[in-house]
């Protein structure tokens, strides 16, 4: 004999076949599928786990690195997480709280060092115009009457008139 009475059911394992029997287990995503890395033919990676719940649940990569490199990476991308504000002063308040936890890190510093300095808010709001300038500009079409109105372009060729105080003349 093995030692252990086949009468005894665990708690854990009563609860398991409860539940079995109610049909909990029966609309589960995954049923009668493989074990993600099942049949695969050399070593497993030991991450496989972690990784799909984090496709799953739609969690960036970045959320596992240390505080110290996320600091950074927010960092790099400023001009990218401005882009979707509309007004300076949502732009400016950004740039703040992005400092204050520069500094705060500058104080207590967690995980591998790594270059962090603060943000100039008057470069990340001139680069933020810069760049809101060239999105409009794309946005709008160049229309044919534009370059007629401004005299550069004129069904005849080039422009025969004077400068421009005899546009605005009239002359």
């Amino acid at each position: 004999m093995n030692g252990v009475d086949p009468r005894f059911e665990s708690p854990v394992d009563r609860a398991i076949r409860e539940a079995v029997e109610r049909g909990d287990f029966d609309d589960l995503p995954g049923k009668g599928k493989p074990l993600p890395g099942a049949g695969r033919i050399g070593p497993v990676e030991e991450n496989w786990w972690i990784r799909g719940y984090l496709e799953r649940e739609g969690v960036p990569g970045d959320a596992l690195l240390p505080p110290s490199l996320q600091l950074r990476k927010e960092l790099d991308r400023i001009d990218e997480t401005v882009t979707r504000f509309v007004d300076e002063r949502r732009v400016r308040e950004h740039v703040e709280e992005v400092n204050s936890r520069v500094v705060d890190h500058m104080r207590h510093p967690m995980g591998p060092r790594v270059p962090i300095r603060r943000l100039d808010a008057d470069e990340v709001v001139a680069r933020w115009h810069a760049a809101r300038e060239r999105r409009r500009a794309a946005a709008r079409p160049a229309a044919p009457s534009d370059a007629a109105r401004l005299g550069t372009v004129s069904e005849s060729g080039p422009r025969s008139r004077g400068g421009w105080w005899a546009r605005l003349l009239g002359r």
